[in-house]
C-alpha cells in the first residue's frame, strides 16, 4: 500500500477529506495532529466528552487555535457534541440537562470558530419512537431560541439505530426538519458506517445510488453539511455501531469510491472516525486517508486489509 498523497491541487478539486483529532494538549495540538497525518480538515470535541461540565475556554486558546488553523492550512474546523446529550430523553431533568449542555457547546464552538457542530438525535429509551421525535424537536427549538445569532450551525447525525436511538432511519430525520420552525438552521451529518448499519447498502455504486436517492427523496442531498467516512465490522441492518479503518470492514471500498466520486459532495468536508493507532509505523489515520486519497486516483476495486 502507497502512503504518499495526491498533489494538493488535485485534492482540493476531488474531495475535502480530514478526520477527528483529541484535544489533549490543547485545541491546537488537535489541528497539528490534523496536519501530521495529512488532513484538510479537521473535527474535534470543544471539551471533555465524558463530563457534563467543562471549564472555560481562554481567550489565548482560542488564539492559538486559529492560529494553528492558519499555520498548518487547515479548513473547515468542525466540532462534535458529547454523547452525554440527549434531546429525546423522556427524563425531563436529564433532557433540560441535554439541552443547556448542547447550548454550551454552541457558544463553545462559537468561540472557536467552528462552522458546525454535530449531534447524535438522541434515544427514546422506555418511551416510544414518536414521542421521542416530538422531544427532540422541542429539545432543537430551546437550542436554536437560546443561540440566535450565533453563526456555527447545528448538524444532526444519522445513527445505527443501535437500542432505541433515532435518526437511523431518513423518515426519523425529515420529520424532526420538517416540523421544526426554524429548518434552515440545521442540517445532516451523513455517518457511512451508521448508514450502512442502519439498512442501506453502500458496498457498491449501484447500493450507493440507490441510498442517495432516498435521502434526496425524504430528507434532501442539500440537507448534507458533513459527512463522516467509516467503514463498518457488522454487517449492512445490524444496528450495530461499530466503526472499521476503510476497507477493512463489512462495506469495502466501492462505496466509498462511489462517494468520493460524487459531483454533488465535492465540496462538502469529509472527517474519518476510525479507530486509532499504529499499524507497522504508520499511523492509522495516514492509511486511510491514503486509501482514501488511491480511491480518487483509481484505486483497486473491493476490500482492502494492507
Amino acid at each position: 500500500m502507497q502512503f504518499q498523497s495526491l498533489p494538493l491541487s488535485k485534492l482540493r478539486k476531488m474531495a475535502i477529506l480530514g478526520a477527528h483529532m483529541s484535544i489533549a494538549g490543547g485545541f491546537g495540538r488537535a489541528v497539528q495532529r490534523a496536519s501530521a497525518c495529512g488532513s484538510m480538515c479537521v473535527q474535534l470535541f470543544t471539551k471533555n466528552n465524558t463530563q457534563w461540565k467543562a471549564r472555560p475556554i481562554l481567550p489565548e486558546e482560542v488564539k492559538q487555535f486559529r492560529e494553528a488553523l492558519v499555520r498548518h492550512a487547515i479548513r473547515f474546523p468542525i466540532g462534535h457534541a458529547s454523547y452525554l446529550i440527549n434531546l429525546a430523553s423522556p427524563d425531563r431533568l436529564l433532557r433540560r440537562k441535554s439541552i443547556e449542555a448542547f447550548i454550551e457547546e454552541m457558544h463553545r464552538a462559537e468561540m472557536l470558530g467552528l462552522g458546525h457542530l454535530v449531534v447524535h438525535p438522541g434515544a427514546y429509551t422506555e418511551s416510544t419512537e414518536g414521542l421521542g421525535l416530538w422531544r427532540i424537536v422541542q429539545s432543537l427549538g430551546s437550542v436554536a431560541a437560546e443561540t440566535r445569532g450565533l453563526s456555527v450551525r447545528c448538524l444532526l447525525e444519522t445513527t445505527a439505530g443501535q437500542g432505541t436511538s433515532l435518526g437511523w432511519r431518513f423518515e426519523q430525520l425529515a420529520r424532526v426538519l420538517d416540523r421544526l420552525k426554524d429548518p434552515d438552521r440545521l442540517g445532516v451529518c451523513f455517518d457511512t458506517c451508521h448508514v450502512f448499519a442502519a439498512g442501506y447498502n453502500l458496498t457498491d455504486a449501484s447500493g450507493y445510488r440507490a441510498t442517495m436517492r432516498q435521502f434526496d427523496a425524504t430528507v434532501g442531498l442539500r440537507k448534507i453539511e458533513v459527512f463522516h467516512l467509516n467503514d463498518s465490522r457488522r454487517e449492512c441492518g445490524s444496528r450495530i455501531d461499530r466503526h472499521a479503518h476503510i476497507g477493512h470492514g463489512r462495506m469495502g471500498l466501492d462505496g466509498f469510491r462511489a462517494l468520493l466520486g460524487d459531483r454533488r459532495f465535492r465540496k462538502v468536508p469529509m472527517y474519518l472516525e476510525t479507530p486509532k493507532g499504529m499499524k507497522g509505523g504508520v499511523d492509522w489515520d495516514v492509511r486511510n486517508l491514503a486509501t482514501l486519497h488511491g480511491l480518487i486516483d483509481g484505486g483497486p476495486s473491493g476490500a482492502s486489509r494492507s
